[in-house]
């Protein structure tokens, strides 16, 4: 077992790392949480391959528990679906001193993790991470979020948990391109932070080989991910460089309306653009963007950017959270392993957008 304390300014919280750890998940929650009732939000996928299995589990140590299952997708990060949840909780008549776990990936853990920090003005918290891309970063940091039509996660609030439990062995359920969409994540962080992480991943045979030591890559993700949130838990300053690529990952995603790119997919194609982008700035070492391309290739994501036109991509970036005046903040890196944060006046990004689609566009 891997353990990591989170030490936020808004409260201490653990990790637990475990492969296994799923089936003993109710003695891990009753030694964090001594109430009574939990509701177990989750979505329809999830719920067929573990929901009965956490219920039970909760009820045999002695909580009262109930499910909310949610339909599977992005599209449950919605108010719609907010409010439904809203409703189960009040039918359920959960109060302030009772629980919410989030069982799922991280359309689920965002949106209830923003249920529980807007009900009754917050109730606690427990992610169970059920993806790739949940375990290594959207269960840890506290974001929560819901999207607006007008884009991803723009309506949220920063809600630590009372603990994460990471469960390893979950991942043998995901198919091999839910596997590949969490390896984006996996990847960024390699990119921005560690290089060793970084190349590691290039040596793998195959995913059966680096299964093995998923457990492993999942701790270092986390331990990069829980160091920078101690520092700048309100995504201030250095959390940005967490947003490696998805700044144009995410006006990717809202072009397409959230169902032709994953998100691990959209923010493997921002992570190439704005890498050759640095090398075009002289920002970036040359030959950087060839080892993006080579490690997305190799894990089966895509580097080019679709067929897409600037002003499209400038609407949707005009909305991005890391904007601040009259700047952007655009995250670079100088070298594998060595990223930075790039300040870019907004009447000069469309000229970079445009230098960006016509080095990376199919």
């Amino acid at each position: 077992m891997y353990n990591i304390e989170v030490k936020a300014t808004s409260g201490n919280y653990p990790i637990y790392i475990k492969n296994g750890l799923l089936k003993d998940i109710g003695e891990g929650v009753k030694n964090i949480y001594n109430g009574k009732k939990i509701a177990v939000i989750t979505d329809a996928n999830v719920n067929e391959l573990y929901g009965a299995k956490v219920i039970a589990s909760l009820k045999e140590v002695g909580f009262e528990s109930f499910k909310i299952v949610v339909k599977a997708g992005e599209e449950s990060k919605s108010f719609g679906t907010l409010l439904e949840v809203y409703d189960k909780l009040l039918d359920y008549k959960i109060n302030r001193g009772d629980m919410i776990i989030a069982l799922g990936g991280g359309v689920v853990g965002d949106m209830a993790g923003f249920a529980a920090s807007t009900f009754l003005r917050g109730i606690s918290l427990i992610q169970i991470p059920t993806t790739l891309l949940a375990q290594v970063d959207s269960s840890v940091g506290g974001k929560v979020a819901v999207d607006l039509p007008r884009g991803k996660n723009l309506v949220g609030s920063f809600y630590m948990p009372k603990a994460v439990f990471i469960d390893p062995m979950l991942l043998r359920t995901l198919n091999d391109k839910f596997f590949n969409d969490g390896m984006g994540e996996v990847i960024k962080y390699g990119a921005i932070k560690d290089k060793e992480l970084f190349y590691k991943l290039m040596n793998y045979e195959n995913k059966e080989d680096l299964l093995k030591e998923i457990d492993r890559i999942i701790y270092t993700c986390c331990t990069i991910k829980a160091n920078i949130v101690e520092v700048d838990e309100k995504d201030t300053g250095e959390r940005m460089l967490l947003n490696y690529g998805h700044t144009i990952g995410h006006a990717i995603e809202q072009f397409f309306n959230f169902t032709k790119y994953s998100h691990g997919e959209a923010v493997a194609m921002g992570m190439y653009a704005i890498t050759k982008l640095g090398e075009e700035l002289g920002k970036t070492e040359i030959g950087t963007s060839i080892a993006i391309k080579d490690i997305l290739k190799r894990y089966n994501l895509p580097w080019r950017l679709p067929e897409i036109k600037s002003e499209d991509i400038i609407r949707a970036i005009r909305h991005d959270k890391k904007n601040i005046g009259e700047a952007m903040n655009f995250i670079l890196i100088k070298s594998i392993g060595n990223s930075f944060i790039e300040k870019i006046n907004e009447d000069k990004i469309n000229d970079y957008m445009q230098k960006i689609l016509k080095k990376t566009t199919i």
